[in-house]
């Protein structure tokens, strides 16, 4: 279609405008070729008309529709042209707050004046390995094309990241570095990457400064090779610098600054490191006080200055180095404050008195009149003699400054210099990344040589830039094989040759600078006649003649020639540079010979730019410009041989302002930096690119059935031939559609009409539908409506005859009613006004007589209220008195009866005591219930008779009342009733006498119920008291439960912290595992490559300290680790040559390993004494036990004898009737104590007599020690091994004869076995404790029940009537008596199961002891009777569920079941947890030999061959899932067969038979538990690489649901790093994969608790990677994804049902992947949404929200965007949500597991040992 045939009604325009660069208008009519004018509608509502040219007749340029809006790819618009770039900008900087945006190959950051949390290591996982299409523009994302391309194409790369000042270039590069060494890491050498990151805060402080716009501007081009080795780590790094702006170390402008460094040290200068420089404040310094801005706002100088210094130290420069630096640069601050006088025009001089000069000349060694001299003096040369001239005041400051830059200069290059040694590796380069952080296009109102310089070389980089975005347009037509014609682009290198071709710019300025008299007004003519009718890139100012413009690439810029000759000479006095080689200071002596080295070479480049001495004949001496068109060319011949990646940094505003877009700014700058010329470039080709695929999702609508053929690509061609005519507008290629600009603006177009014709008709019909369903209705509803009416109207025309006749009839009554009631209203008036003034009289005297009266009550009752505070004051300080008096005596009966409460007995008391007091309280309780009873049955009695007496005082009144009413009346009406109103009166007197007399018996009467009530309350008060007596003891139960529950409490708390200290200790040991195996893997290399030089002697010392410290590794391991080294031997055996280098960085990485693994032990070790804090306690009792061991052996037989003794005279005591120690009768109190005393004299017994056993076998253990040598010793067989010990090692003689019988270690295992039975006594006597305590909780827990129900009761007693409080009382008994009936029945049941098993032990044990009797008995026969002949037949074998095997066998067995064991087979075929079986049946023959040697060496060789299975294959699922589930296997195994009694119960008979006997294995449970968590996160780290790359794809990017709303038409490039097309991953493979791993650990025998932890880890990481892909790509954060999602869960949920695993929280680690899906889909319009969002989205942060929210992207035109004003809504109701601030899940996370006891019901006996393991040499027992 042609373009005006796209100017339409109502289509969207851009048309200019001053302020905001270009307007949105609409057409009002259609255009036709030949109008002079459109006729427009801007937004704001006015009118308007654009002129058109009638020469070019160029229309305004065409918006793009809305849905384009907001793309990451603004190659991707359909109009490609300046407003609809700088609107897609401004859309996604301000409206979604995006910073970044891709233009082609080229990423566009705008900076954003905001510290955003898009930088962290989340994020940086996140982009590491994605595809840059695939991904939101990120400065990551071309960090990662590039890395991505090195490693593939096997060619270096160069990131060019450029901009004008401001707008965040260094930023930009240090982010680019930082993802470098995040993803790379290191190689060889220890921390290069943070030393690479380090350099960058050392080149901000001397290469930054503040500027007008910016306040951490550099000043300074870089470019930083990143080197990397074959394995793509960084192995080092080298830096070139560009142009340093020197003329800011003695000059800014105002309201800027000199480097920070100077503030730096200002800011330091109270350090005493510094005090000898003499600094103070940075405003006392002419070079830093200039600007007369010193502080900048949010930058604190002394933390900066700290931070340089470590920068300096981890780069490795030293100390004194550093000083020396802070030195030269103390002295260029005094030098800048050094004062010329002037004596005449040409005569200036120093005084050598001057402060500043004398610490100038002291700081840099040089004398101080030579240097005073030489600043206002120089020598001229000439041929045969030198002369000394004097300089004028301004030729001596410029001296003096260009000293000061020279120096800084210098000091700049070492810095550099010392950098580049630092990074620089000993290896070779493989590959490396350049990053070129250069400054941008700069023009001022005044621009001069730096300038000048900035521009030519970014003429340079936009050849470049052109000729490689025409590369890859070629690139890609040729690829997809469609005619191309050659692209027209600008071509700059007339502009370039201008600058620096023969007798360009450059050439006439050297040419000048060599001339005696030159000047810049002679360049400048120079320049006027000679390249002015030449070049027309070359022009001069009108008003100018010392001026000149170049017409740039992005715009023309007038430089003023003023100061050129002098920067590009760069002159320094050769005498004050003699001065300065003079000097004591070394240090500034090195940095005045790299001048000499640098001046004499004439082939080096210098990567900063060095001074130039006076006009001395130096002709090979460099001039600044020669010197930097020499770098820039170096530069750009690196940059030709890299894959250049290109970022432009944009500057949104001069005001700094966070998220605020200055549209004239934006524009210069997107042509400044090339923007406009790659959409020009993209324009004018084919920008818009749609694979088959897509064009055919997003455009069925447009076609027909019978259009569509079974080729997608026939298909699509059939339909764009019909759809556009045009062919030139479109081209077809291998795999994609290339389209002009504006065509995919036109098929939306036609697809959103073809939609709307669509809705149009479907509208149609439904509304067709809907009216005639509606006519129907009201038809119906119409005739229904008549007939109801029709019949109301005939009732209504009754129902009005009726009226009629009842109106005539009530008008009648309601006249005669209404005359009467005149009468009476007349009549009432007359008698209201007599009663009014009446009342009136008599109410005037009533307040006069009740004022008195109040009067009188309100002294009363003040006067009373004095004296009761009086008293109470009184009273309350005799209370204070008191209590502090009580407080003391009870201080004391409190440690009295803290001393009580420890003992048992007082325990005792105590709880019988407390039974008996509430036994009485209940009592009381009782009683006083009756009394209360009473008591409130008598004042209710009183209450009725008094209410009585008063309602009929009450009755009487009233009456009296009517008749004084009555009188009244009769008097009114009748006059003539007088005397009869006096007869009435005397009456009334009558009444009224009588009226007090029975009002004076009233107050009798009230005076007797008041000493009643009286009496009642002091009743009360008795009865309250015995209540507060027994709240107290209420209380003190309170106290004592809530000091349980405190208990209880704190349990919880230490739980809490066991759990957390539990997922702490796995990642420290995670990290230790790791450190081990880093060891290990260092030490192997060691011992390779010692063992490589056989006949060398240095390194063959070193080969067994090599195997010592391998052998040291695994702990207890003796022998396996000496083996594997042979093997290694072996098997090296072609040895390279030996790097003693390398030997050496080897033993100093082994060395730092064992130091961090020493300090990680030391941490372990600390956690685990504040763990063990409370089990010291008993420790030491034991201890001291121990220690009072031999004073006992010696009591014991005396204590023994003296008990029997008492226990005789007891037995008698009580036997004897007639004796005088009569026995006292059962029941009394001394025979309970008797009783008692008899009970713990026997348990007294029982523990001397297992203490006499135990000296009993020490004692025969003695004599077996004596006669060892003896013949009786060689016939006894003693098992005595562990003696070798003692008697193999050389001691001293003294030692030798203590120990020669073994006594010290049968006193150790006597020690033993006593320490042994106290930990028994102590455990039980702990139970017994814990079970006195938990009866006495309960007991507390009843009573207080009791107790509330009580309270409970008497409180709704005393409300209910009499009645039914007895009901009460009779209900309350009988539930008391029904649970005390229950409680009694449950303690019945216990007592018989105790008795019923007693009785059956009782049983057993008398069927043990009668066939023990009866074998006796056998036994006896066969010795009497004589042998006969019998035939024994042959029994079957019964197994011990033992393996037996040779001493040595060890190495055999790890090899067959281990290291040889193939995983894949044996979960199928085998027994689960096989492997561990035969593992633990082996121990078990060694625990039954007694051989502590066989047990360690086994358990340490498989601890080793495990790890070592691990390391080598542990990437494989299988094998850590095999491995895992045998470990925890033989874990329990350890476990159940302990012999503990809280594992024995779960065994059976025969298991626990099996338990080991003689060792115990608690420590190695510990650390094969530490090895089944290293290898569940092995198993975790494999799975979650096999994920990985599954989950976005399956769960965002594959739509399982086709064709709910289509693509979105974007166009999108993709990058050379994208993969080929390949089969999609779906949500099946998905859980197909799932599935494969849940069978895999059900096969292996996992633990169930095990599989759903690891089951939860999965569903977490698929909910935190598909988030995370989510929040950081726009293309996905659509209505249809939302539903997609949502699809994807709940298969994934589903599958968790099939599996019996929902309840186990893997469905709840799904939750804010749903919600967010469901924030995708809700309304987002009005508050009530925002509301209803906060509370949905519980699951998900505020920045999470906001950023789903922003992302959103609506699919088709049809769907609106959220507005800005909705986002912040959302913001404002989450703002007091408490919650971390970070955007991204933590993908790699790891739940801390927990490993539960699962006992096994296999029977060891039973196994049987498959013969394809190939263990012969094992023996069943």
């Amino acid at each position: 279609m042609a373009g005006p045939e796209l100017y339409t009604k109502h289509a969207l325009v851009w048309v200019p405008d001053a302020v905001d660069v270009w307007k949105s208008a609409k057409l009002v009519k259609d255009y036709s070729p030949g109008d002079q004018a459109l006729f427009l509608h801007l937004e704001d509502g006015t009118e308007m008309q654009y002129q058109i040219d009638p020469q070019t007749k160029s229309l305004p340029p065409l918006r793009n529709p809305n849905i384009l809006v907001g793309e990451n790819d603004l190659t991707a618009l359909s109009y490609l042209n300046e407003p609809a770039v700088l609107h897609n900008i401004k859309v996604r900087f301000i409206d979604s707050k995006l910073i970044y945006t891709y233009c082609g190959i080229v990423l566009v950051a705008v900076n954003p004046y905001e510290s955003l949390p898009i930088y962290e290591a989340d994020i940086i996982h996140a982009y590491s390995g994605q595809n840059m299409a695939d991904m939101d523009p990120h400065i990551f994302a071309v960090a990662e094309e590039a890395y991505k391309q090195m490693a593939r194409d096997q060619q270096n790369q160069s990131i060019i990241v450029s901009g004008e000042s401001g707008a965040g270039k260094t930023v930009s590069a240090k982010y680019a570095m930082r993802y470098f060494a995040t993803v790379s890491g290191s190689s060889g050498e220890a921390d290069i990457e943070e030393r690479v990151l380090a350099s960058n805060p050392i080149m901000e402080a001397l290469g930054n400064a503040k500027t007008t716009r910016n306040d951490n501007s550099s000043r300074f081009g870089k470019y930083i090779e990143i080197g990397f080795d074959k394995k793509y780590c960084i192995s080092g790094a080298h830096m070139r610098t560009y142009l340093l702006e020197k003329s800011r170390v003695v000059f800014q402008a105002y309201g800027e600054r000199n480097y920070h460094i100077f503030y730096q040290l200002c800011a330091s200068s109270h350090l005493p490191e510094f005090q000898n420089f003499k600094l103070g404040s940075a405003d006392d310094f002419h070079c830093t006080n200039q600007g007369e801005n010193p502080v900048i706002d949010g930058m604190d100088d002394t933390k900066e200055m700290c931070n340089t210094r470590r920068a300096l130290t981890l780069l490795g420069i030293r100390e004194s180095h550093q000083m020396e630096m802070y030195q030269i640069l103390a002295a260029i601050l005094h030098l800048s404050n050094v004062e010329v006088k002037s004596h005449s025009q040409d005569r200036s001089s120093i005084s050598p008195d001057n402060a500043h000069l004398v610490v100038f000349c002291e700081l840099m060694g040089v004398p101080c009149d030579q240097m005073a001299h030489w600043l206002c003096h120089r020598k001229l040369k000439a041929t045969t003699e030198t002369y000394i001239k004097c300089v004028s005041k301004a030729n001596a400051v410029n001296g003096r400054d260009a000293l000061a830059k020279h120096i800084y200069a210098r000091l700049f290059s070492w810095i550099v210099g010392c950098i580049n040694n630092v990074l620089k590796s000993a290896v070779k380069h493989h590959s490396f990344i350049g990053v070129l952080d250069i400054y941008g296009f700069e023009t001022f109102d005044i621009n001069s040589f730096e300038q000048f310089c900035i521009n030519y070389a970014n003429e340079k980089l936009q050849q470049q830039f052109n000729l490689h975005v025409f590369k890859l347009e070629q690139e890609e037509y040729m690829k997809e094989q469609i005619p191309w014609t050659l692209i027209d682009f600008y071509d700059n290198q007339p502009c370039i040759n201008l600058i620096e071709a023969n007798l360009g710019i450059l050439d006439l300025l050297d040419e000048e600078c060599k001339m005696p008299q030159g000047s810049d007004g002679t360049w400048s003519q120079k320049m006027y006649s000679t390249l002015l009718k030449q070049n027309t890139h070359f022009d001069k100012p009108r008003l100018s003649n010392i001026a000149f413009i170049i017409h740039h690439f992005a715009d023309k810029v007038e430089y003023q020639c003023d100061g050129f000759l002098e920067k590009n000479k760069d002159t320094v006095n050769e005498e004050q540079i003699e001065v300065l080689q003079n000097s004591k200071f070394a240090f500034l002596l090195k940095l005045v010979e790299g001048n000499k080295k640098t001046t004499s070479s004439t082939k080096r480049l210098s990567t900063s730019i060095t001074g130039r001495s006076g006009r001395s004949p130096g002709a090979n001496k460099k001039t600044v410009g020669m010197q930097f068109r020499q770098s820039l060319h170096l530069l750009m011949d690196t940059l030709n041989a890299t894959t250049p990646h290109y970022v432009r940094c944009i500057k949104p505003n001069d005001h700094k302002e966070p998220f605020s877009l200055d549209p004239l700014r934006a524009v210069q700058q997107l042509r400044a930096c090339g923007i406009l010329e790659t959409i020009r470039i993209s324009a004018a080709g084919f920008p818009s690119r749609w694979t088959y695929q897509e064009f055919f999702s997003r455009y069925r609508v447009l076609m027909k059935q019978k259009d569509v053929l079974p080729d997608g690509k026939e298909t699509c061609r059939n339909v764009l031939k019909n759809l556009i005519q045009d062919q030139n507008l479109y081209k077809f290629g291998k795999n994609k559609i290339f389209f002009r600009a504006g065509q995919v603006a036109y098929l939306e177009k036609l697809r959103s009409e073809q939609l709307r014709r669509a809705c149009v008709s479907i509208q149609k019909t439904i509304r067709c539908w809907l009216a005639r369903k509606k006519y129907l209705r009201m038809k119906q509803s119409a005739i229904t409506i008549q007939r109801h009416v029709r019949g109301h109207q005939a009732r209504c025309y009754v129902d009005f005859l009726r009226r009629t006749r009842a109106a005539v009839v009530i008008q009648s009554n309601v006249r005669m009613w209404a005359a009467r009631r005149r009468y009476q209203k007349v009549r009432s008036a007359s008698v209201v006004i007599q009663c009014f003034f009446r009342t009136y009289a008599a109410r005037k005297l009533y307040y006069k007589l009740l004022y008195e009266q109040k009067v009188l009550v309100i002294q009363k009752w003040t006067k009373g209220w004095l004296a009761r505070k009086h008293y109470q004051r009184t009273r309350a300080d005799i209370i204070l008195l008191q209590s502090c008096v009580r407080r003391i005596m009870a201080k004391k009966e409190l440690k009295k009866l803290k001393v009580e409460a420890r003992s048992v007995e007082h325990f005792k008391k105590l709880n019988i005591g407390m039974e008996n007091k509430i036994m009485q309280l209940q009592h009381k309780i009782d009683e006083e219930h009756k009394e209360v009873r009473e008591l409130s049955e008598r004042l209710n009695a009183a209450a009725k008779a008094q209410e009585m007496e008063r309602e009929r005082y009450c009755k009487e009144i009233e009456n009296l009342h009517r008749s004084e009413k009555k009188a009244r009346a009769e008097a009114e009406t009748l006059p003539s009733l007088l005397e009869r109103l006096s007869f009435l009166q005397q009456e009334l007197d009558n009444t009224l006498r009588q009226k007090e007399v029975l009002e004076d018996q009233r107050k009798v009467d009230k005076e007797q119920t008041q000493l009643v009530v009286q009496e009642l309350n002091m009743k009360n008060s008795l009865l309250s008291n015995e209540k507060e007596d027994l709240q107290k003891v209420i209380l003190e139960q309170n106290q004592q439960l809530t000091d349980i529950k405190g208990k209880v409490e704190n349990a919880e708390k230490l739980e809490k912290e066991l759990i957390e200290e539990r997922s702490r200790y796995q990642s420290l040991l995670n990290e230790h595992l790791h450190l081990e195996e880093l060891h290990k893997d260092l030490k192997e290399e060691l011992e390779v490559s010692i063992s490589s030089r056989k006949e060398g002697r240095s390194l063959g010392s070193q080969k067994p300290e090599s195997k010592d410290s391998n052998s040291s590794e695994c702990g207890p391991i003796v022998d396996l680790t000496n083996g594997q080294t042979s093997t290694t031997e072996k098997e090296a055996e072609t040895p390279p040559t030996v790097d003693l280098p390398l030997v050496l960085k080897l033993q100093r990485r082994v060395r730092e390993l064992e130091r961090h693994k020493q300090l990680l032990e030391l941490q372990l070790d600390e956690k685990e004494a504040q763990e063990e804090n409370d089990v010291e306690e008993e420790k030491n009792v034991g201890i001291a036990l121990l220690d009072l061991e031999t004073l006992k052996r010696q009591e014991l037989e005396t204590e023994n004898k003296r008990l029997k003794q008492d226990l005789s005279v007891l037995r008698k005591s009580l036997t004897n009737e007639n004796s005088e120690l009569m026995p006292p009768a059962v029941g009394s109190t001394p025979y309970d104590i008797l009783l008692e005393q008899l009970t713990s004299s026997n348990e007294e017994l029982e523990m001397r007599k297992e203490e006499v056993l135990l000296l009993q076998s020490h004692l025969v253990r003695q004599d077996a020690m004596k006669y060892r040598d003896s013949a009786i010793g060689e016939g006894v067989k003693l098992e005595l091994g562990d003696l070798h010990s003692f008697q193999n090692l050389d001691r001293s003689a003294d030692i030798h004869t203590l120990n020669e019988d073994g006594e010290l270690w049968l006193a150790y295992e006597g020690l033993k076995e006593t320490n042994r039975v106290l930990e028994c006594q102590m455990q039980k006597l702990e139970k017994q404790h814990n079970e006195r305590y938990e009866k006495l909780q309960d007991e507390v827990k009843t009573l207080k029940e009791e107790k509330e129900q009580q309270q409970k009761l008497l409180a709704q007693t005393l409300v209910l009537p009499e009645n039914a409080r007895i009901e009460a009382g009779l209900k309350l008994e009988i539930t008391r008596l029904t649970s005390e009936n229950l409680d009694f029945m449950v303690q019945q049941e216990k007592k018989d199961k105790t008795i019923s098993s007693l009785k059956k032990e009782l049983q057993l044990y008398m069927k043990k002891v009668e066939a023990f009797q009866a074998d006796q008995k056998n036994t006896d026969m066969m010795i009497n009777t004589p042998a006969k002949a019998v035939s024994i037949p042959r029994k079957e074998k019964e197994y011990q569920g033992m393996l037996k095997y040779k001493e040595g066998d060890e190495s055999r067995l790890v090899k067959n079941l281990v290291l040889d064991m193939k995983a894949r087979g044996v979960a199928v075929s085998f027994l689960p947890g096989l492997p561990a079986y035969i593992i633990f049946m082996c121990l078990r023959y060694a625990d039954s030999v007694n051989d502590d040697q066989r047990v360690s060496t086994l358990l340490n060789s498989v601890l080793c061959s495990i790890k070592g299975v691990i390391k080598k294959r542990g990437s494989d699922f299988v094998v850590s899932s095999f491995w895992l589930a045998n470990t925890c296997r033989l874990i329990h195994c350890l476990k159940q067969y302990s012999g503990d009694e809280t594992f024995k119960t779960h065994n059976t008979a025969k298991q626990n038979q099996h338990c080991l006997t003689n060792f115990e294995l608690t420590e190695y449970q510990n650390v094969f538990a530490d090895l089944a968590v290293q290898i569940y996160r092995q198993l975790i780290k494999s799975m979650e690489d096999t994920l990985q790359p599954l989950i976005v794809s399956s769960m965002l990017e594959h739509e399982s649901i086709q064709g709910v709303l289509g693509s979105k038409p974007t166009g999108l490039r993709k990058r050379s790093s994208s993969s080929p097309e390949e089969e999609a991953v779906t949500v099946e493979v998905l859980l197909q994969q799932l599935g494969q791993w849940h069978t895999a650990m059900c096969q292996h025998g996992l633990d169930s608790d095990l599989i759903k932890q690891v089951v939860r880890q999965q569903f977490y990481i698929i909910c935190a990677v598909t988030l995370n892909h989510l929040l950081l790509r726009k293309d996905m954060c659509s209505w249809s994804k939302g539903l997609q999602i949502r699809y994807n869960v709940w298969q994934l949920e589903e599958w968790l049902v099939e599996r019996e695993l929902s309840g186990y929280g893997a469905k709840e680690s799904l939750e804010p992947l749903v919600q967010a899906a469901q924030l995708l889909q809700v309304k987002k319009k009005t508050e009530a949404d925002a509301q209803a969002i906060c509370n949905m989205c519980t699951g998900l942060t505020t920045a999470q929200i906001v950023k789903v929210l922003t992302l959103y992207t609506p699919v088709i035109e049809f769907e609106e965007r959220v507005t800005t004003t909705f986002i912040a809504t959302i913001k404002n109701i989450l703002k007091d949500r408490g919650e971390s601030s970070t955007l991204m899940m933590d993908a790699r996370k790891i739940f801390s597991v927990t490993l539960s006891f699962s006992p096994s019901s296999v029977a060891l006996e039973t196994i049987q040992i498959p013969a394809s393991l190939n263990l012969d040499f094992l023996l069943r027992i």
